[in-house]
């Protein structure tokens, strides 16, 4: 089935749609949104919001050059003003009235963009801001028309209207500008690939590469990446290695060493040295494509704040046309005022009500909140989980991969006390300098290196550290599947694996060391017996370790007055010297992955809002449960599906900051808000007049200043959020 392409629609003109992005035509520069389907189920209307015009650079500039060309038609508006007449000496002459209509319609004409929004805003049905600044332009530029043909009125608005005019396009700009720097997310990680990579060419030579733009690969392309250079696309490396950034994705600016067989991720830069790459996974499949997925969800969700916003945005629509009717008629029938007095009044309340604060103070902040969780590689699928987190009082941690390293790591190698003895009996054939005891590792190394199973990898990386041991020559070699492996060297046969492997080989077993195994058995770890020639000569031990960040991590959750709980599926013994190690509150041990889940409900019935923090691989039921799910450590599988939260790397500090993050985030969206509407308060009353008594009488273009300067003190309260430290002191 051949996939539908992407459509591109104007936020605020919904019937213009193309399938490639850009500039709506109608608007005069607003960018062009993916098109979400669920559009056609919530109608035409569903993203007019005064935030989703803030966010594009094209807003930015047409703000700007309306700016600037009303700034120029107002220097002969002044002049021509009463002001210019009675102040500046300016000669008075006849149609002069009518000059000042001619270039006042002109600068009118310039905020028709205001007009347009506010048509969209009433079709939606969500009157806002944009229906009180047409409503209080139009008022004003219509009053002072009908005073151009009528003089018995004596006044006209026409400096005030376009002076507020001027100064309504400038907050609009500075708003722009401000939400513009707070940055789309989506297009910040678009810059994370390069343009163009080095494709090997099908079936030729090393050297007969093409260079090829980045939507021309395909999977099983092999492309080549040299220093300095991104990988384009997710890929495993076949040839060559190299030390890599991927600060993109982790957060970690420190470079990650990669061979052969090692995944390479899209966006990664290549720091060393030159690597083959066969690509595995493009477009929405890959690492960007995954990361921008997350992304969309991120934006397209709300928190539970920026609903408040809007309930208040559209009360406060209907509270400033209310208080301007009653202005104006409580000023002319009421106190005797001329109605020109009144109307600016009126005017003036609803300039100083229109509420831009209300409407940038949550957007700022998730978007910029956003971009500070992207840069500690926190993935927030739905914004509105920030608030549920900054909530929480318990964090449960699935153990193995979350908090312990998932993978077994040699723990203990002891060999018998009578060695040397043993050894004379064996009749080894010790090489010059070396001891008994490196002799034996040696012959473990040579052994466990030529099998591919897990433990017996870890244990020859291990042995390879130490001194004087090295691998041996051998002249055979023989996995036996599950049980372990038997090897020939130095005309000595040799057994390494388990007891019951020992035993069916009729193997002598050394009691001195089977008193050890039995304590490291009762810890949870995975044994392994060494024999030489039928004699039990050494044993292992293996275990999953915990991992360095976890004691600190759970540290600092104790210090954000978090308590911690652990589900594991280990015996109580094994899961209680975790927890001792790294002080773990509660524990769950010998639960099964399908029943992981009930813990977490037992929580929740006991009043505790649950963070649940899994690695994706069994977790989900739990994760879906909790009130919040957090996948760690999915590295290029991001989108994991059961989580509200993806962390990319598997450090369980991480939580740490996802806990300060949403509490930073909620401090500053109460902060906005309480500013937003406080200011509210005050203005609208000053604005009709109530303070004229203590001499506070404001007019439409002071009324415009103050509402501007309302929405960049929201914005700039939200840009410090860029600054905010996600780490306890």
């Amino acid at each position: 089935m051949e996939k539908a392409k992407t459509q591109y629609t104007c936020p605020m003109h919904p019937e213009v749609v193309q399938d490639h992005p850009g500039t709506c035509p109608k608007c005069g520069g607003m960018s062009l949104v993916a098109k979400a389907p669920r559009d056609k189920d919530l109608g035409h209307h569903n993203h007019h919001d005064h935030a989703s015009m803030m966010t594009s650079p094209e807003a930015v500039q047409n703000f700007l050059r309306r700016f600037y060309i009303v700034t120029v038609l107002l220097v002969p508006l002044v002049l021509l003003s009463p002001l210019g007449v009675d102040f500046l000496g300016i000669p008075d002459f006849a149609y002069r009235s009518y000059l000042l209509l001619s270039i006042a319609s002109a600068i009118f004409y310039f905020s028709l963009i205001f007009f347009e929004h506010a048509r969209h805003e009433i079709m939606a049905k969500k009157y806002g801001m944009m229906t009180l600044v047409s409503i209080a332009v139009g008022a004003g530029y219509l009053f002072s028309v009908v005073s151009t043909f009528l003089p018995q009125l004596e006044v006209e608005f026409y400096l005030e209207i376009s002076t507020l005019i001027w100064v309504l396009l400038f907050g609009h700009y500075l708003e722009a500008r401000s939400s513009s720097a707070a940055g789309d997310a989506l297009k910040e990680v678009a810059k994370l690939l390069p343009k163009e990579a080095l494709r090997l060419r099908s079936g030729q030579a090393h050297d007969q590469t093409e260079r090829v733009a980045i939507d021309e690969l395909k999977k099983d392309d092999i492309i080549i990446v040299k220093p300095g250079e991104k990988v384009p696309a997710d890929g495993v490396i076949i040839k060559g290695m190299a030390s890599f950034n991927e600060s993109h994705l982790s957060g970690e600016s420190k470079p990650v060493e990669k061979k052969e067989q090692d995944k390479a991720i899209a966006g990664a830069i290549c720091m060393d040295s030159t690597v083959e790459i066969r690509i595995e996974k493009i477009g929405e499949d890959s690492t960007i494509g995954q990361i921008q997925k997350l992304i969309s969800e991120a934006r397209n969700s709300k928190p539970s704040a920026q609903r408040l916003a809007d309930r208040a945005a559209r009360w406060l629509t209907f509270i400033a046309l209310t208080v301007s009717l009653a202005t104006l008629l409580t000023w002319t029938l009421v106190i005797g005022e001329t109605v020109v007095f009144a109307v600016t009044l009126a005017i003036t309340v609803l300039v100083i009500a229109c509420p831009h604060a209300l409407g940038l103070a949550i957007p700022t902040v998730s978007t910029i909140a956003q971009r500070l969780s992207l840069k500690n590689g926190i993935f927030i699928k739905n914004m509105a989980k920030l608030e549920v987190i900054k909530k929480a009082d318990y964090v449960v941690f699935d153990k193995t991969g979350t908090l312990t390293k998932g993978k077994p790591e040699l723990k203990n190698f002891k060999i018998m006390q009578n060695v040397q003895e043993a050894s004379k009996s064996l009749q080894l054939k010790l090489p010059r300098s070396t001891t008994v005891e490196q002799y034996i590792k040696s012959i473990v190394l040579t052994l466990e290196n030529a099998s591919s199973h897990v433990i017996a990898l870890e244990v020859a990386e291990k042995l390879k550290k130490e001194k004087k041991v090295k691998e041996l020559s051998f002249s055979t070699i023989k996995n036996i599947a599950g049980k372990g492996i038997f090897g020939k060297i130095d005309t000595h046969d040799v057994y390494i694996g388990t007891r019951d492997f020992m035993i069916n080989q009729k193997i002598m077993m050394c009691a001195e060391l089977d008193k050890d195994t039995q304590g490291w058995q009762k810890q949870g770890q995975t044994i392994g017996y060494v024999a030489i020639d039928g004699k039990h000569i050494a044993s292992f031990s293996l275990a999953d370790t915990v991992k360095n960040e976890s004691k600190k991590a759970v540290n600092d959750l104790h210090n954000l007055r978090l308590k911690v709980a652990m589900l594991t599926g280990d015996n109580t013994d094994v899961a209680a010297s975790v927890a001792d190690e790294i002080g773990i509150d509660t524990v769950f041990a010998q639960v099964l992955p399908e029943d992981k889940f009930k813990h977490v409900k037992s929580l929740q019935n006991d009043g505790h809002i649950v963070v649940m923090v899994g690695d994706g691989v069994n977790d989900a039921p739990a994760l879906t449960a909790a009130h919040v799910g957090v996948a760690i450590g999915a590295g290029t599988d991001i989108a994991v599906e059961a989580g509200d939260v993806v962390l990319t790397q598997s450090n369980p500090g991480d939580i740490v900051r996802l806990i300060i993050l949403s509490r930073k985030v909620y401090r500053k969206m109460i902060e906005n808000l309480l500013w937003a509407l406080g200011y509210n308060v005050i203005a609208i009353p000053a604005a009709a007049g109530l303070f004229i008594p203590f001499g506070i009488h404001l007019t439409p273009e002071v009324g415009a200043i103050a509402m501007s300067l309302s929405s960049v003190v929201v914005v700039v309260n939200a840009m410090a959020l860029r600054k905010a430290k996600l780490s306890i002191v």
